[in-house]
């Protein structure tokens, strides 16, 4: 959007503007030089130096090297014409030649987790926000400097190369995190994979236009993506739809349906610092070209022709289609269960080819690990797995129409209602039978389905439930005799009501069949216990309860009281300090005598006792800067508008979303908007000016731009409402200042840095269900500036357009959209004078760098590689392996 139309008038102010920006959008740079013929240049031997050793270690690059390699590449596997060297074609030749190393290691790890057969972890994500690898890779294997300088020899910066699209595999923190999992998994060795699926176009490139958000299609994979390695001989048949039935022999088979193939795409994860590179594989859909229907087409029917290849390619066209309609619903579900199906498939051909000529199925759980990154790979739960929650809001805890479950996979419905069986002896083991009121309401708020009828025999012991055999033979249609007559007495019957929907609750499902749970922060792991999920916490913790396995014959249902668990979420220092800060980065090497902070970033914690040094602060302050004028050239780059690095750099970066309160932070600048309009120019000299920018398209690329270069971090969601966070974590690395409330990691991050070095306000956690209650006994009282602010946005002082709607949601004590249930409202005051500490600070600039210092040494604790540390040894259970 448009500066606010208000002079900031800061040439002629005793202090600098207030900038804040929300979302951003990579940049991309077009350079014009020329290398001819460079494959059969006499005066260069163009071979590709990398494949002539076979591991890493016999790969020492010497002056020219790298330049040969890149030049082969660039002859002998272009991806553009041979008349020019341009950009484009030179970061595709340079990231192949990367790749060739990437390769030794990928396979050497790979060779050698088959050779010891060790237990894997497998982190199955529908999403994977990788951002640009180039930088990455080559600072992983600690080559930045030769390819930089070979680079220039071929008439190229290597800043200028590594800029690409970033591959478009998520949309926010959930894929972020996945990525700094599989980078600090590598880093420490520990046996692993990442499992996803190639989208096509991503979610949506972001415009921002006059009349609000526009989405076009992302294009990242138009040139292709040098970092892959198709696996056309890994593949694997997903099906859909068709039938079950019951064979001779007793056993049960799914015919019939649809059917498309899974093809695997690699992508090497390489290690700081390490041999180890991991795999990340991921899934792109298709059909058998006998599926082309060449009768309908050469008669013209190119629609019909085509039906059954745009039906499977449909699958990974872009990440989170809209969901409206029933065709929307069916590719989500499509595509969950492709990543499950394929994965799982992958995973266990994996055991098999390990295990040799002797499978013990018995030890599957002892040599395999599965994480669920949400509930989106849920329908894996018939497998080992444990389960990850990342979200509290009841319309992010997925339920799917049991409807469309049957329609699409009716075999596993079959296992879902088996599993709800189980679980329904469990609870009434749990509470008996005597008091049928509370049992029903046990029973509705925690079994798999919901709206669903069941009738369970009370008096069957829970270690007899029938198994898939048993249930297929009692499900013939058969008179029922005496004996079933009076069994049927003792049974507890669960009517539905046929105006609501059946529904399966896959977030239950999770919970039931992983053999973990976890939250991701601290507060957030309570509120998973003690709110979102209490009647399990209660009813489990403390027993250990076996489920008769369901598909195979392995009982691998287990819950105890280490079921739920805290694992605090993290970031990878290597890419948000180390790669995307250098200049930070060489003074914190400096300043506490060591680089072993990018693996042990325990480390970071000396610069607490240093942070009043003035040598420190204004090495510090200088860094600052430098990231500042990269960020205002950046945003001259890409929206046109011109800010003053001395201003004071207000950063929110969220989705966009109610429970985000992007709505509190405009309307505090409105706000403060309003008041310095009304003043005189004098009193303006000693006012900070808002200036605000909407910069659209924020990915990992924009961040690593932005992150760096901010003074103030806004992370001001509802109390309660925020699983973790991770963007937080990152802008505190960095030496960012925060401002927020105690919500999600927030609580932690406050704790580490310092509360002086946390700018606090707002509501509790603890304190939300009463404010809400309050507000609907039509008690809460506004404070008279949230009264004024949203008269201000009414009279049309910005635009024309009718904010009418907006403000009703703020206001009112019930109903749909109204009512302010994010508590914007109740915050408003205590957010306003908070803010007016952070600019009495900010004035301060000796204060505000000890603070900054102060955020980045208490940092250390969300490094990634402390969480996965956690993770190998609480869930997965899985130990470093490191290559000979």
């Amino acid at each position: 959007m448009a500066t606010l139309p208000f002079p900031a008038a800061q040439a002629k102010s005793k202090f600098p503007s207030r900038f804040t920006y929300f979302n951003y959008r990579a940049s991309h740079y077009k350079r014009n030089l020329s290398i001819k013929n460079i494959a059969s240049d006499q005066r260069q031997e163009v071979q590709d130096p990398v494949t002539q050793g076979d591991s890493l270690d016999t790969f020492a690059p010497d002056s020219g090297a790298i330049a040969s390699s890149i030049k082969y590449h660039a002859e002998f596997t272009p991806s553009f014409s041979p008349e020019h060297f341009e950009l484009p074609k030179a970061y595709m030749a340079t990231a192949e030649s990367v790749r060739d190393l990437l390769i030794i290691n990928w396979n050497a790890t790979f060779e050698y987790y088959e050779k010891m057969n060790v237990k894997q972890a497998n982190y199955l994500s529908m999403e994977f926000l990788q951002g640009r690898a180039l930088l990455y890779a080559i600072g992983n294997l600690e080559l930045t400097g030769a390819y930089a300088e070979d680079l220039r020899k071929l008439g190229h910066n290597l800043e200028d190369v590594a800029i690409q699209p970033d591959a478009a595999l998520g949309n926010g923190g959930l894929g972020r995190l996945a990525s700094c999992f599989l980078d600090s998994l590598a880093t420490l060795n520990y046996p692993a994979w990442g499992y996803g699926l190639r989208y096509k176009c991503g979610l949506f490139k972001q415009l921002i236009k006059k009349d609000g958000q526009e989405e076009v299609a992302e294009s990242w994979l138009e040139m292709g993506n040098p970092w892959e390695i198709v696996g056309n001989d890994i593949s694997y048949l997903v099906k859909f739809y068709g039938k079950v039935i019951l064979k001779p022999d007793g056993s049960k088979q799914w015919i019939g349906g649809e059917n498309i193939t899974a093809v695997a795409y690699d992508v090497p994860i390489p290690g700081y610092k390490t041999k180890t590179t991991i795999n990340l594989r991921l899934w792109s859909t298709k059909v058998a070209p006998e599926e082309f229907d060449l009768r309908a087409f050469n008669a013209g029917d190119h629609a019909k022709a085509y039906a059954a290849t745009k039906n499977a390619e449909k699958i990974c066209y872009i990440l989170c289609p809209g969901d409206e309609s029933i065709e929307g619903k069916t590719l989500r579900l499509k595509q969950q269960y492709t990543l499950c199906s394929a994965s799982l498939k992958d995973i266990i051909a994996h055991f098999e080819r390990r295990s040799g000529e002797s499978v013990k199925w018995e030890i599957f759980p002892d040599k395999v690990a599965v994480l669920m990154n949400d509930t989106h790979p849920t329908l894996c739960v018939p497998e080992t797995v444990a389960y990850t929650n990342h979200t509290v809001l009841p319309e992010a805890l997925e339920k799917w129409s049991l409807d469309l479950l049957q329609e699409l996979l009716p075999r596993h419905v079959e296992i879902i209602k088996m599993i709800d069986k189980e679980l329904i002896h469990t609870i009434i083991e749990e509470y008996g039978t005597e008091d049928l009121d509370l049992l029903h309401q046990k029973l509705k708020e925690m079994r798999n389905h919901d709206n669903v009828y069941s009738s369970v025999d009370a008096t069957e012991d829970v270690d007899e439930v029938e198994g898939p055999d048993e249930e297929t033979e009692s499900t013939k249609e058969e008179e029922p005799t005496k004996e079933e007559e009076e069994e049927e007495e003792n049974d507890v019957k669960f009517e539905a009501d046929p105006a609501l929907p059946k529904i399966v609750r896959m977030a239950h499902l999770c919970i039931v069949g992983g053999y973990a749970v976890n939250g991701v922060a601290e507060i957030h792991s309570e509120i998973v216990k003690n709110e979102v999920f209490n009647e399990f916490y209660k009813c489990f913790h403390g027993n250990e309860i076996l489920f008769q396995g369901i598909s195979t014959s392995i009982a691998f249902w287990r819950l105890w009281p280490e079921k739920f668990q805290n694992k605090t979420n993290g970031v990878t220092p290597r890419r948000w300090i180390r790669f995307c800060n250098p200049d930070l980065s060489k003074i914190i090497t400096k300043w506490t005598g060591t680089e072993d902070w990018v693996l042990s970033a325990e480390n970071l914690n000396k610069l607490r006792k240093l942070a009043d040094i003035e040598n420190l602060q204004s090495e510090w302050r200088e860094a600052k800067r430098r990231n500042k004028m990269k960020v205002a050239t950046f945003l001259k780059e890409k929206t046109g508008y011109t800010v003053n690095p001395d201003a004071m750099f207000d950063a929110q970066v969220k989705r966009i979303h109610e429970d985000k309160r992007q709505l509190l932070n405009l309307l505090g600048i409105v706000y403060r908007y309003k008041k310095t309009k009304e003043m005189s120019p004098e009193e303006r000299q000693a006012r900070y000016v808002p200036r605000v920018v909407f910069v659209p398209d924020y990915n990992v690329s924009v961040a690593e731009v932005l992150i760096p270069g901010s003074d103030l971090s806004q992370h001001i969601s509802t109390a309660g409402m925020e699983a973790s966070g991770t963007s937080h974590m990152k802008f505190a690395m960095n030496g960012c200042v925060l401002i927020g409330n105690l919500d999600g990691a927030n609580v932690e991050i406050r704790q580490k840095v310092g509360e002086d070095n946390f700018f606090l306000f707002g509501a509790r956690a603890d304190e939300i269900a009463g404010l809400r209650k309050e507000r609907a006994e039509g008690k809460f009282v506004p404070d008279p500036r949230f009264e004024e602010v949203k008269a201000f946005v009414r009279c049309g002082v910005f635009c024309p357009y009718d904010y009418e709607e907006l403000m009703g949601s703020l206001e009112g004590n019930e109903g749909y959209g109204r009512a302010d249930y994010f508590l914007v409202g109740k915050d408003f005051p205590s957010y306003l004078e908070c803010q007016e500490k952070v600019d009495e600070a900010y004035r301060d600039q000796k204060r505000w760098t000890e603070m900054s210092i102060l955020n980045t040494a208490g940092s250390y604790k969300f490094s990634s590689d402390r969480t996965v540390h956690e993770y190998a040894r609480d869930i997965w259970r899985i130990d470093p392996v490191v290559l000979p």
